[in-house]
C-alpha cells in the first residue's frame, strides 16, 4: 500500500514540475512574443511634426529633429478619433479650451460683416429718346461724372432726318399756318431736341446729318449699354448713374439672429482703408425676405459718401452694441484661431476625451464675427472642448493617419507633398502629378493677372538665387513686394475669397522682407523655402491661368528637402547656385 502511495505522490511531483517547466515555458514565450509584437508595430514620430511616422527610430525627414515613440492607438476610438502623444502636444504648444467659458461682454458690440453699395434711391437711368446709330461717345468710363446738360453722345438717324424736312417746309408756312409749326415743334421738343441745333434747321434751311444729344441726369457712370456703331431703341437705356453723396452699406445677418436688430439702432461702421475712422449711421432697412441660400437677410445702412470716401465694393465692417441673447447658454462662441477654412466648409477639432489627447474633425457652419470670435449656428455645443492653437498640426496628424481632415472630409490616407521623400510609393506620371492640394477658388481673371505678375517676380527672384546673384535678388525682392501691394483685394467679391487671400499676403510679405533685409545667401535660401511654400499655396487656391511645376530637392536645407516653382519642367535649383544646379524633379503641377 505504501509503495502505491509513493508512486502516486511521485507521480503528482513529475506532473507539477512539468507543468511548471511547459507551461512557465510557455507563459514566458507568449510573453516573449507579446513584447516581440509590441516591439514590432511601435511607430516612432516627430514631437514638432506628428504627421510623420516610421518604423523605426531615427530624424526626422522634415526637421531632422530625434524621433519619438508615437502613443499607441487607444482601444474604444471611433473611426474617425486619433491620438497624439503628450510631447507631441507640448512642443507643437497644443492649446485647447471649453466652448462657452468665455463669454463677450455686452460692450464688445455684435460685429457684422457687409459691403458698400449704390444707394439705389438715387439711382437714374438715361433713356434714348427716338431711334438712330451712334457716330460719336463722349461718355467712354464707368465712374465718371456727368452732369445734367452734359453732351453724351452724337446720333444719325434717318427718322430725324426727315423730320427736318418737315420742319422747314413749316418754317416757310408759320405765319399762315403756325399751328403746323407748333405740331412739328413739339414733335423734336418730345424727342428731346431743341435749341441752337434746330434754330440752325430753321435758319440755314439745311438738313443735319447727325444730332447731339445731351445728358438729363446727374451723376457717377455705373453702366453703359452703347458702344460706337451700335443702334439705340425709342425706350432703351444709353447708360445709368448714381449720385454716390450717399451709399447703402449691406450686411448679412443669420436667420437666428434677426430678432436681436430692429430699424435705427445706431451702428459704427469701419473699413481697413481708413483704420483710423469710425462712421455713424442708424439701421435704415431690415430686408423681410430671407436668402434662401445663406439663409441670411439684408440689414441696410445709409452712410453720408460727400467725401468720396466710401467706394462701392468696398468691405466694411458694422458694431452694434447692447446687443445681448435673451440666454447666454444659448450663444456658442469661438475663437477665430480654433477655425479651419476650405472653400465653403469651416471645421474645428474637438479633443474627445478630457484626460487623454484624442481628437476628431467636425464640421461647423459659422455665425457672424464678434472681435476675435465667431459664434457657431451648428455643429458645437457649450461644454466642448477645441484646439484654439495649434490646429494645422493636428490637422496634419489626422491627415497622416487617414482620418478626417480639413482637405479630406471623407478620411483615407492623403498626399502631403512629403510622401516621396518618406520613402512612400507615388506614381511619377504627370497626369497623377497635376493635382491641386488645396481647393480652388474661383475668382476673376484680372485678379488671377495681378497674381500673375507677383508670381513673375518670384521666378525672376528663384532665378536670381540659382545664379548666385545678391543684387538681383535684392532688385526682384523689392519689385515683389511693391506688385504685391498693386493686388486689388476689391477684386474679391466673397468674405471667403478675402480671408484666404489674407493671411498668405501677410505671409509671403514677411518672408519676402526677410530675404531683402539679410545679405548671407545661406539665410535667403532658408526663407526662399518658406516664400515658395506660401506662393504655392496662393496659386493652388486662386490660379493664375498658367501650368506651374512644383520641383523637389532632396539634399536641400541640409538633406532636409526644400520646395519651390518653376515655369518651365526643366530643373534649375535654387538652393545650391551653380554646384548642383540640376539636383531635383517635378513633383506637382499647378495649374
Amino acid at each position: 500500500m505504501k509503495k502505491y502511495i509513493i508512486y502516486i505522490a511521485t507521480l503528482a511531483i513529475g506532473l507539477l514540475f512539468g507543468w511548471l517547466l511547459f507551461g512557465g515555458s510557455d507563459k514566458t514565450e507568449a510573453i516573449h512574443n507579446h513584447d516581440k509584437a509590441e516591439e514590432i508595430t511601435q511607430l516612432w514620430t516627430c514631437s514638432m511634426h506628428p504627421q510623420i511616422m516610421q518604423p523605426e527610430p531615427g530624424d526626422c525627414p522634415i526637421c531632422g529633429m530625434d524621433l519619438i515613440p508615437a502613443a499607441s492607438s487607444a482601444e474604444g476610438l471611433s473611426a474617425d478619433q486619433f491620438k497624439l502623444s503628450e510631447n507631441a502636444m507640448a512642443l507643437a504648444n497644443i492649446q485647447t479650451s471649453i466652448v462657452g467659458e468665455h463669454i463677450s461682454d455686452v460692450e464688445t458690440g455684435f460685429v457684422l460683416s457687409g459691403k458698400i453699395t449704390e444707394n439705389e434711391d438715387e439711382t437714374a437711368t438715361m433713356p434714348a429718346h427716338f431711334n438712330g446709330r451712334v457716330e460719336k461717345l463722349y461718355v467712354n468710363s464707368l465712374g465718371e461724372r456727368v452732369k445734367k446738360g452734359q453732351a453724351i453722345a452724337q446720333i444719325y438717324s434717318p427718322e430725324l432726318i426727315a423730320a427736318q424736312q418737315e420742319l422747314i417746309t413749316a418754317y416757310k408756312l408759320k405765319t399762315s399756318q403756325p399751328k403746323l409749326y407748333t405740331a412739328v415743334k413739339n414733335k423734336f421738343k418730345n424727342w428731346m431736341i431743341h435749341g441752337a441745333q434746330l434754330d440752325e434747321v430753321e435758319q440755314t434751311g439745311q438738313v443735319k446729318n447727325s444730332f447731339t444729344i445731351y445728358s438729363h441726369v446727374s451723376g457717377v457712370v455705373t453702366e453703359i449699354a452703347i458702344n460706337v456703331g451700335s443702334h439705340i431703341m425709342d425706350g432703351k437705356p444709353i447708360f445709368k448713374v448714381a449720385n454716390l453723396n450717399t451709399v447703402w452699406a449691406n450686411f448679412d445677418v443669420y436667420e437666428n439672429q434677426i430678432s436681436q436688430f430692429k430699424k435705427g439702432q445706431d451702428i459704427e461702421v469701419t473699413t481697413n482703408a481708413y483704420a483710423n475712422k469710425v462712421f455713424k449711421g442708424n439701421v435704415d432697412f431690415i430686408d423681410p425676405i430671407l436668402d434662401t441660400q445663406t439663409r441670411t437677410v439684408k440689414l441696410r445702412v445709409v452712410l453720408n459718401n460727400e467725401n468720396d470716401l466710401f467706394k462701392p465694393g468696398m468691405f466694411v465692417e458694422g458694431k452694434i452694441k447692447g446687443i445681448v441673447s435673451s440666454s447666454k447658454e444659448e450663444v456658442v462662441t469661438i475663437p477665430a484661431s480654433a477655425v479651419l477654412w476650405t472653400g465653403k466648409r469651416s471645421v474645428v477639432y474637438v479633443k474627445m476625451n478630457p484626460k487623454e489627447a484624442i481628437f476628431e474633425m467636425h464640421e461647423i457652419t459659422l455665425g457672424n464675427q464678434t472681435g476675435t470670435n465667431y459664434q457657431v449656428l451648428e455643429g458645437l455645443n457649450n461644454g466642448d472642448e477645441i484646439v484654439t492653437n495649434g490646429t494645422f498640426t493636428v490637422d496634419a496628424a489626422a491627415q497622416l493617419q487617414g482620418k478626417k481632415s480639413m482637405m479630406n472630409k471623407k478620411g483615407g490616407k492623403t498626399m502631403t507633398g512629403h510622401e516621396e521623400h518618406l520613402g512612400m510609393e507615388m506614381s511619377s506620371s504627370v497626369d497623377e502629378k497635376t493635382i491641386n492640394k488645396n481647393e480652388r477658388i474661383k475668382v476673376s481673371k484680372e485678379f488671377q493677372n495681378q497674381l500673375k505678375v507677383v508670381f513673375n517676380d518670384y521666378i525672376n527672384l528663384k532665378d536670381a538665387l540659382a545664379k548666385d546673384d545678391t543684387n538681383m535678388l535684392k532688385t526682384q525682392s523689392q519689385l515683389l513686394l511693391k506688385n504685391l501691394t498693386k493686388v486689388d483685394m476689391k477684386l474679391l467679391k466673397s468674405k471667403n475669397e478675402h480671408e484666404h487671400f489674407m493671411p498668405l499676403r501677410k505671409e509671403i510679405k514677411a518672408t519676402t522682407n526677410l530675404i531683402l533685409n539679410t545679405t548671407d545667401i545661406k539665410m535667403q535660401r532658408t526663407y526662399f523655402k518658406h516664400l515658395s511654400s506660401n506662393m504655392a499655396n496662393l496659386l493652388e487656391v486662386f490660379g493664375i491661368n498658367e501650368k506651374v511645376y512644383h520641383q523637389f530637392c532632396p539634399m536641400a536645407d541640409n538633406n532636409k528637402g526644400a520646395y519651390w516653382l518653376s515655369k518651365e519642367e526643366k530643373v534649375v535649383n535654387p538652393y545650391f547656385g551653380g554646384a548642383m544646379l540640376t539636383c531635383g524633379e517635378v513633383k506637382q503641377i499647378i495649374k
